[in-house]
């Protein structure tokens, strides 16, 4: 909890060991104390408990024991009547002797609304829109909602427009996110697989909601989830701004409100095209809780080529061991852009040696089943019953899996949010679409072979378009583009990109842009923009339910490499987002239910299968039972056009 920023807990929906607040006294974690009162399967409205006098007895007792015990606990800010147990004279009583009994404590319950039986208006699962609605109306107690953010597999996507509200309005102070841990267990598969059990795997004859119990930060065995990142930086009490940039001035404001920032250093790295040029330390930080101070650091930038970004990467760390954390622990962290991306012009240009004459590629059109494209280093296939690329060999090495195509893609495993807001079944049209060639054309046009496929989307009206062109050293330029139907009314999509298989030897990445973790267009503040080298296996995250996983987000180039150093790189026009894992979409994919299924049991494919995108939709996290990702993260049936280029690599010896 400490190395995520968090600062607060509520005992949902029990009182606990007391052990339990003697940690939260002595390394200083606020906690919200819950009556164990809950009772919503007997219903709400007339058939509360909460209304029935033979309860009042149970309700008054376990409330007063809650306080009683748990009195003398300085952690103990506020006092939480119960959870889910709806609204009427036995909830009224308690609050009442409450506040008698303990008059330095705030009393809550989610339940009593903005009534006069709570100090906190405590709403769960309350939407952005709801939250801003609050805070500018006349009520003056203070919002926090008492439960939040559900993260419940892949998720946590636009946390971020739930802290922008709350740092924007001072009534707005904060939440509990459902929940912190994933709660299954170790337990064995009817194959004696390894899995973290859940509902419904222990025996088929009791009742549960599968795996609804999993929707923490961290897994069962206490290790950060990827979504765990994202809610870190946001907790985050340091936040640096740009001042002038160009002088090497930054803006530090202390969030804090009861501690300077004299117990912390800051060590910065100056990132040319995320390659470190510079670093430097800041030990002497002066600002007062909730003040901002200027700090000018040395920033030399003359020698630096025009053409490359420039980011500013800081890191708050501790100067000595405090509350669990060993020094030199990193507390905030911020990325501030000096000089913006430049995409490269996306031509493609022949590569010339010298003065000799361009070998242009030849194009053979004699084959029934494949139009060749060959090179003096590299052949291609194309499949003319569908027009996908289908072999792509450069130096007599194979880049593409046997049987495979460079095929457009539309879909992604569905994740516990998308299952719980339906969107396997709203979304069903472009797990498959019927795409109907209409067109396949080629010719030698600025000395490059290109290649022209159309298609009629049927099942999705609209017309989709390919094209490949390809120089004299085998790189190829391939433009997908998607005109809509107007007249037509489709589903949004989960992404728009292209998917790739290449053989399992190619099981090295690298890439410049978000990591080091998986992020997502509605998440992906918590992962810095660089450098990163990394494995196709360490790609993908074990959610406990099998979904989508493993993408990264504002890619500059990608590349898949070999353990001899060579492969495809990949660039665009733009930044975009990519994967690359050992499992194929199918496999992590339930279907139009979930199944009971655990991600050691997935097959891993023996090949590596990437997926190139111009857009993912977002991940949401308002809940898991129907709330979807923000407008600006979704994909609405429109047209699309995304351009890259995959270049073969090849690694010379020296």
């Amino acid at each position: 909890m400490k190395e995520l920023n968090i600062n607060a807990v509520r005992t949902c929906h029990y009182p606990d060991d007391n052990r339990w607040y003697d940690l939260c006294d002595q390394y200083g974690l606020y906690v919200v104390a819950e009556a164990n009162v809950e009772s919503h399967g007997m219903g709400y409205g007339d058939q509360t408990l909460a209304k029935n006098p033979s309860y009042a007895k149970a309700h008054m007792e376990r409330n007063q024991r809650n306080v009683q015990r748990s009195y003398n606990h300085p952690s103990i800010i506020f006092w939480s009547l119960g959870n889910e147990a709806g609204m009427g004279p036995n909830f009224e009583k308690c609050y009442t002797w409450i506040k008698n009994e303990d008059k330095t404590r705030a009393v809550q319950y989610e339940q009593a609304r903005t009534s006069e039986f709570t100090d906190i208006y405590c709403p769960m699962y309350l939407g952005y829109e709801g939250c801003i609605k609050y805070c500018e109306g006349d009520i003056q107690k203070p919002l926090i909602q008492c439960e939040y953010a559900h993260a419940m597999g892949n998720s946590q996507g636009g946390f971020k427009e739930y802290w922008d509200i709350i740092r924007k309005y001072p009534k707005y102070q904060g939440g509990f996110i459902w929940d912190f841990v994933d709660q299954s267990c170790h337990w064995k598969n009817k194959d004696g697989v390894d899995i973290y059990g859940y509902g419904g795997d222990f025996n088929k004859y009791d009742g549960s909601d599968n795996n609804f119990n999993d929707n923490g930060l961290i897994s069962p065995d206490r290790v950060p989830n990827p979504h765990a990142y994202e809610v870190a930086y946001f907790y985050q009490d340091i936040w640096t701004t740009p001042a002038d940039l160009a002088k090497g001035e930054i803006n530090i404001f202390n969030e804090n409100f009861f501690r300077d920032l004299s117990s912390y250093y800051m060590e910065w790295q100056l990132l040319a095209n995320g390659e470190v040029v510079q670093t430097g330390i800041v030990s002497d930080l002066k600002a007062a809780p909730q003040q901002t101070v200027k700090v000018q650091l040395p920033i030399d930038t003359k020698n630096i080529c025009p053409c490359k970004e420039l980011l500013l990467n800081v890191n708050y760390k501790l100067k000595a061991a405090e509350t669990l954390l060993p020094a030199g622990t990193t507390v905030a962290y911020d990325q501030l852009s000096i000089r913006d991306y430049k995409a490269p012009e996306l031509k493609l240009e022949n590569v010339q040696a010298s003065n000799l004459a361009v070998n242009v590629p030849s194009i053979l059109d004699n084959d029934h089943y494949y139009l060749i494209v060959k090179g003096e280093n590299f052949s291609m296939d194309f499949n003319r019953q569908n027009g996908y690329l289908c072999r792509y060999d450069v130096n007599g090495m194979q880049m593409m899996e046997d049987g495979s195509e460079l095929t457009p893609n539309f879909w992604r495993a569905p994740t516990d949010n998308d299952f719980g807001a339906g969107l396997q079944r709203k979304y069903a049209v472009w797990k498959n679409p019927e795409l109907k060639l209409t067109s396949l054309k080629h010719g030698i046009e600025n000395d490059q072979a290109v290649v022209r496929a159309e298609y009629d989307m049927k099942s999705v009206g609209g017309k989709l378009f390919l094209t490949y062109t390809i120089n004299n050293k085998g790189a190829v330029k391939v433009t997908q583009k998607m005109v809509a139907d107007k007249s037509k009314k489709v589903s949004e999509m989960f992404r728009f990109g292209m998917q790739l298989r290449m053989p399992l030897a190619f099981n090295e990445v690298e890439y410049y842009g978000r990591g080091p973790v998986e992020n997502y267009s509605d998440r992906n503040h918590g992962a810095m923009i660089g450098k990163y080298r990394q494995t196709v296996e360490e790609q993908f995250y074990p959610y406990i339910r099998p979904q989508e996983t493993g993408t990264k987000t504002d890619i500059r180039w990608w590349r898949l490499l070999n353990i001899g150093g060579n492969g495809l790189e990949f660039v665009s026009e733009a930044p975009f987002s990519a994967s690359a894992l050992n499992y194929t979409i199918e496999s992590l994919d339930d279907g139009d239910a979930k199944d009971q299924r655990h991600s050691p049991e997935v097959e891993k494919a023996n090949f590596t299968n990437f997926c190139i995108d111009k857009v993912q939709t977002g991940l949401a996290c308002v809940n898991s039972w129907g709330a979807i990702p923000l407008e600006k993260y979704r994909l609405p049936y429109q047209d699309y056009e995304f351009s890259f280029i995959m270049s073969p690599v090849s690694h010379k010896l020296k």
